[in-house]
């Protein structure tokens, strides 16, 4: 986590925890990042700090990925809203209507195109454009 006088940037939120470091290592050049493995963490992290972006997964135990960004979009509509999952159905796309992701991310994910989603939604956030 970062020191309370820095200013996170990114939020990264999934249950592998090895996944999360991975993603925090490869975005640490650019990025500020905190972690948390669970929605219950990420919305305590959300109540404590601005984020530019978050990633959150989908699918995690004792919290569902979607509802969480559906959740962040109405109480921090600036933050941009990326979702990784590794699937697609019926039940998930009826549900983007309310996170309005400004994209979802499939895994397994490349290195390189998880840093081109953040990236890109960063420089959104900071070109003050809506996060929906």
């Amino acid at each position: 986590m970062n020191p309370p006088d820095t200013p996170a940037t990114v939020l990264l939120v999934d249950d592998d925890k090895n996944l999360l470091a991975i993603f925090s290592e490869a975005l640490s050049p650019d990025f500020t990042s905190d972690t948390a493995s669970s929605v219950k963490d990420a919305e305590a992290l959300m109540n404590a700090r601005k984020y530019k972006v978050v990633v959150s997964d989908h699918n995690m135990p004792g919290g569902n990925g979607l509802n969480f960004l559906a959740r962040v979009r109405k109480q921090h509509p600036e933050t941009i809203r990326l979702l990784l999952t590794s699937y697609l159905d019926p039940k998930l796309m009826a549900g983007l209507s309310e996170a309005e992701p400004y994209r979802y991310l499939l895994k397994p994910i490349s290195i390189p195109d998880l840093l081109k989603a953040v990236r890109d939604a960063s420089k959104h956030h900071d070109q003050g454009k809506p996060a929906a």
